[in-house]
């Protein structure tokens, strides 16, 4: 997938850029799809990670480290040719050059009412990188706010930033639907808030890719 291709997307600057896409509908179901199949197969993915979430499963994994997972491939290769190329136009966009990209893993979410994502960052084989967050499926209601309803957190996505000054945007709460693809670098610190009184389910995508590059190299580039 070249840049052009990737023409669709938006751009929040917290200190550092998140950019959200949105999915090819072939892509989109691909996904579903191949989840729905094998979900009751997939390898457990709680071990490796932060959240607050009994159902979180592996899709994809190709790390150093196989002591809590071994390296295995479920995604066809036009799906993870999407995820490179959305992470390739994200460093490119950004003026990023002379890297080298390694996809690390990719796992599924399955949220339910009371649990939740506390805030963490992400890390592959290497501290820098590109997290990822795609929304594959959403509650009806997120239940009910118990306070300030006029402001809604119950099921947010929260992306925190490090831009200071007074009219610097500091967080990045978007109003997410299907098909919402966000990329942001690995440290940049995230969470997901609970929701209540559904059986419903939140369903999302995280995908990890390691970045290797040269920072001085990259400063100053314009």
């Amino acid at each position: 997938m070249t840049l052009g291709q990737n023409q669709n997307f938006d751009f929040i600057f917290l200190g550092q850029s998140v950019l959200k896409y949105q999915v090819p509908l072939e892509i989109f179901y691909s996904i579903n799809a191949l989840y729905e199949k094998n979900k009751n197969s997939l390898d457990p993915a709680n071990k490796q990670l932060v959240g607050k979430i009994e159902s979180e499963h592996s899709l994809f994994y190709n790390g150093k480290d196989e002591s809590k997972m071994k390296n295995h491939n479920k995604l066809p290769l036009i799906i993870k040719n999407y995820f490179m190329g959305c992470f390739n136009h994200y460093l490119q966009w950004n003026r990023i050059r002379e890297y080298e990209l390694h996809l690390n893993s990719i796992w599924v979410n399955e949220m339910k009412a009371h649990e939740y994502n506390p805030v963490h960052i992400h890390r592959g084989m290497l501290f820098t990188g590109l997290s990822s967050v795609m929304i594959l499926n959403l509650p009806s209601t997120y239940g009910k706010e118990y306070s300030n309803d006029e402001v809604p957190q119950n099921g947010k996505l929260q992306i925190l930033g490090s831009a200071s000054g007074q009219f610097a945007k500091i967080d990045y709460q978007p109003e997410l639907n299907v098909r919402d693809f966000f990329i942001f670098p690995y440290d940049m610190r995230h969470c997901v808030y609970p929701f209540n009184s559904t059986n419903e389910t939140r369903r999302t995508l995280a995908a990890n890719c390691d970045v290797n590059f040269d920072p001085i190299k990259n400063r100053g580039v314009s």
